[in-house]
């Protein structure tokens, strides 16, 4: 007797997939299409290439002397790592359990959880004046251990679901975790030989990465129509606001247990809090057939806004007591030396 997978479980919040549709065993499998084969292709290129360029572009922010330094003395980087590869993941866990998602929501959420911090949290982490160098070192050492991490984690809380034992393509997701290596090496290498060019380089990345967010969306939007609602489902809307909040919580609490710096604390909590969308987007597209995943793929893209969303008002309440703080010190010195002045008169 052939062993048949069930997917009558992937019904979630309206989701168009269909048991129906899936009639899959081990000897035969056969999908039925859900997106037109050109618009599939040039998604899935499109994220090759983005993924690539913004991968050497992250590349062109990390300096090996401010690598070596941080190895040196790796308090920092150790705490964020436990934070990234402890809360992420298990926050990820444990909303997918209490929340009841199904199965293929449940992978989505759990790949956003496991995958390692993005160069957005730089970017945010420079807005909150935090420790650059720290910033750069812990995106750069959570990117390479994610090699190992992501599917160890992975495998590891895919166990706390049934169906999903046996279900997610680790072969596949550790391929394309080997490929951004490779362009973060060239953007490393480029920073070290030609510094000249990493600034270039890197706002390219970001301006490229944005306008192919837009064209991607457009694309999805035309291949799979209505279906995209699905993706802001009120569930995963409720794990998309709670995650990153819960990664910057943690990540703050955490180093400031151990003592760390303020400027250090603000920047651990930015890369907890953060992931990188790229990679969870192109692996959700590239490892998983389109007809489970369907508009799915774009989940991460929605954490990715809510992430930013809350992390700017995180950016404006922090701004707002600076300038509160330096106007009050400010308005009082000036007060002491109109009193000291008035007594040397008398």
């Amino acid at each position: 007797m052939e062993d048949t997978f069930d997917y009558s479980d992937l019904y979630y919040d309206g989701l168009w997939l269909n048991a129906s549709l899936f009639n899959m065993t081990a000897a035969n499998t056969s999908f039925v299409s859900v997106m037109p084969p050109v618009i599939n292709k040039t998604i899935n290129l499109l994220l090759i290439i983005v993924l690539f360029i913004t991968m050497i572009s992250m590349g062109c922010t990390m300096e090996v002397s401010k690598i070596k330094d941080h190895i040196l003395k790796p308090k920092g980087v150790g705490i964020a790592v436990m934070a990234q590869y402890g809360v992420m993941p298990l926050t990820a866990f444990g909303l997918a359990k209490a929340l009841q998602l199904t199965d293929i929501p449940a992978v989505v959420v759990l790949i956003c959880g496991c995958c390692p911090g993005g160069s957005l949290s730089n970017i945010l982490a420079l807005a909150l004046n935090g420790d650059m160098n720290l910033s750069i070192v812990m995106t750069t050492c959570s990117t390479l251990l994610a090699l190992g991490m992501m599917p160890l984690l992975l495998y590891i809380y895919c166990q706390g679901f049934a169906s999903l034992q046996n279900f997610v393509p680790y072969v596949d997701i550790i391929k394309s975790l080997a490929l951004i290596l490779v362009p973060c090496g060239i953007g490393i290498l480029f920073n070290y030989y030609r510094p000249q060019y990493s600034k270039m380089i890197t706002k390219a990345g970001i301006i490229i990465l944005m306008l192919a967010v837009v064209v991607i969306c457009i694309l999805v939007s035309v291949g799979v129509g209505g279906s995209i609602l699905n993706v802001l489902a009120p569930r995963l809307m409720a794990v998309g606001s709670l995650m990153p909040f819960i990664g910057y919580s943690c990540g703050y609490i955490i180093s400031s247990l151990f003592r760390l710096k303020q400027r250090e604390r603000r920047t651990v909590a930015m890369e907890t809090g953060c992931q990188n969308i790229q990679l969870a987007t192109t692996i959700l597209k590239l490892a998983f057939p389109q007809e489970l995943m369907g508009p799915l793929f774009l989940f991460p893209m929605v954490y990715g806004v809510l992430q930013l969303i809350e992390a700017a008002v995180l950016i404006v309440l922090f701004r707002s007591h600076q300038w509160f703080t330096r106007n009050k010190k400010e308005t009082y010195k000036p007060a002491q030396q109109e009193e000291k002045v008035e007594k040397s008169e008398v």
